[in-house]
């Protein structure tokens, strides 16, 4: 190495020291890959780094790049403008300006940190490591609800429950800039259930982050709610309460942060995302459950060669509830995604729909009455123009 490093040399180096934790590609010149994240990792007895290619369609690839080839990362670098390098010994930042004059901030820093006798050393992974968890299963409350043993071993009927929760909060992890970073988090969970996402997401903002939460589950059995109330008491969840009654008709009472909703059935999932919206949600998280409205109500005959197959009609009006949901949280003012909350070969209902309310939004604006527009076209094309039927199926703007 010279006393002027550059990137890659950096990364080298920091692997054969075994200091190498992680860079992080951001603000890509290619908006089909945002970010990429390189990591070290253990394969056929050598450490190679691996590259997580984020894509803009929501999934991910990977790429193992041996230390011959690392001028391979020079073609990740060469379209990021921003890389941040993270190592046992320090860190660096690259930039690269929109005139593409390179600065590497920290650089000679590190590299004599990197260059001293024994550079602090990482633990690397290999491909076949147990994948790390955000809950353990030594909680409380996950030992309350029946998830885990007292010793904190999961159950082997409760591991694809564990697996869900623990999705779950990835997925609320990526949410996080959405919120605000501070004050007091106004949480509602809307047809909750038994409630185990509830007392996760609790957990997770006031046990982990260490966040003051204001957290709701709301249901119509008031024998699980009475349940569920016991429970939190039981572990100490002062923040979490439940409360018997109709979403449609709840009052938060203030501005909400979040919303959650986790298998509601049918069109209760369609009053979910209305309350949601006519509250400003920051985010809504939902994972629906039996859309047979669309398939009572369907009327499309350039639908019917599908429609004419039970089987095919019904799995269609899944996929097309889905998307009316969508589109009528984007033309409300928020950015959607649909994403795969678990395995399908676990359970089939496994579509979580995700909104994150933009702060420009318009409603007044040409772009937001072309969403709307959009929305109503797709509602007439599947039901017709009878409005009592779209009335009934799907929700009308607040």
């Amino acid at each position: 190495m010279t006393n002027s490093p550059d990137l890659v040399g950096l990364m080298r180096l920091a692997l054969e020291r075994g200091a190498f934790e992680k860079a992080v590609f951001s603000k890509s010149a290619d908006p089909a890959c945002p970010r990429t994240v390189v990591t070290p990792r253990k394969i056929g007895g050598g450490i190679v780094f691996q590259a997580e290619i984020f894509h803009a369609d929501n999934k991910v690839t990977h790429e193992n790049i041996t230390p011959d080839r690392a001028e391979r990362l020079d073609d990740f670098a060469a379209t990021h403008r921003q890389v941040n390098l993270f190592t046992a010994a320090g860190s660096c930042e690259m930039r690269r300006s929109s005139g593409g004059k390179v600065t590497l901030i920290g650089g000679e820093k590190l590299l004599r940190a990197l260059d001293s006798p024994a550079p602090p050393k990482v633990a690397v992974g290999s491909n076949n490591r147990e994948k790390a968890y955000i809950l353990s299963g030594n909680e409380p409350f996950l030992h309350a609800l029946g998830i885990s043993e007292q010793n904190g071993r999961v159950k082997d009927k409760k591991q694809a429950k564990f697996r869900q929760i623990n999705r779950f909060l990835e997925l609320i992890r990526d949410c996080l800039p959405a919120l605000p970073a501070e004050g007091t988090l106004r949480i509602c969970d809307l047809c909750c259930g038994k409630s185990y996402l509830s007392f996760a997401t609790y957990h997770y903002f006031a046990n982990i982050l260490g966040r003051k939460v204001e957290m709701t589950g709301v249901d119509l059995k008031p024998d699980v709610i009475s349940y569920c109330n016991k429970v939190a008491e039981e572990v100490g969840f002062d923040g979490l309460e439940f409360q018997s009654g109709d979403v449609s008709r709840y009052d938060p009472g203030s501005h909400v942060h979040l919303v959650l909703s986790l298998h509601a059935c049918d069109i209760a999932t369609d009053l979910v995302l209305a309350n949601a919206v006519r509250w400003g949600a920051d985010v809504i998280l939902s994972t629906p459950c039996c859309h047979h409205e669309l398939n009572h109500t369907l009327q499309c005959r350039e639908l019917s060669f599908i429609a004419e197959y039970s089987m095919l009609r019904q799995k269609f009006c899944d996929a097309a509830t889905d998307a009316l949901r969508l589109k009528f949280l984007e033309a409300s003012g928020y950015r959607v995604s649909a994403l795969e909350l678990i395995d399908p070969e676990e359970t089939p209902k496994n579509i979580l729909l995700r909104g994150i309310r933009r702060a420009d939004f318009d409603p007044s604006s040409p772009a937001a009455a072309q969403a709307r527009d959009a929305y109503l076209a797709a509602k007439r094309f599947l039901v017709g123009e009878n409005d009592d039927v779209q009335k009934a199926l799907f929700q009308t703007f607040p």
